[in-house]
């Protein structure tokens, strides 16, 4: 079994966490990145890059949901898991909520800089939201959170 947990920590001034429904333009927030632990080192050293492509095209995958950040990525052992724990300032801020959505690849097109997929729309499999920034310098690396491996427990995912 694998679990999660953040730090007890105050947040930095004017950051906020999953507690509004959809992102507002011009809000930072404080958002996850599952990834690799060798992917996070590289993260840490170097900063985000942009994926190539990806449901929302290319941009920086993220969430303010840290079960949805903690399923990343697919197909790796719990023990290579790892969020890292991010400070976004989300720019103006697109819905896609549909697949086939006219702007689901072509957003940042539009003069929009974060596109947001809320939860249950059916657009991910967990029905958990997920966000795509465009600029990784929106995004400031706060730290990284890793799994604790509880022994003998049978394997639960998020």
């Amino acid at each position: 079994m694998v679990q999660w947990a953040e730090d007890d920590f105050a947040l930095p001034h004017g950051v906020f966490r999953l507690l509004t429904p959809q992102p507002t333009d011009g809000q930072i927030y404080l958002m996850y990145h599952g990834t690799s632990r060798n992917n996070a080192e590289k993260i840490l050293k170097s900063g985000f890059r942009q994926s190539e492509d990806g449901m929302l095209g290319p941009g920086v995958y993220l969430s303010r949901d840290l079960q949805k950040a903690s399923r990343y990525p697919i197909g790796h052992r719990d023990e290579d898991k790892v969020v890292i724990m991010v400070q976004v300032d989300v720019g103006r801020v697109k819905r896609i909520d549909h697949q086939n959505h006219p702007q689901q690849k072509t957003w940042h097109d539009h003069g929009y800089d974060t596109a947001w997929v809320p939860p249950n729309c059916g657009m991910t499999k967990s029905g958990l939201e997920e966000d795509c920034v465009w600029d990784p310098t929106r995004i400031k690396t706060l730290h990284l959170i890793k799994p604790i491996i509880i022994p003998g427990e049978e394997e639960k995912f998020f």
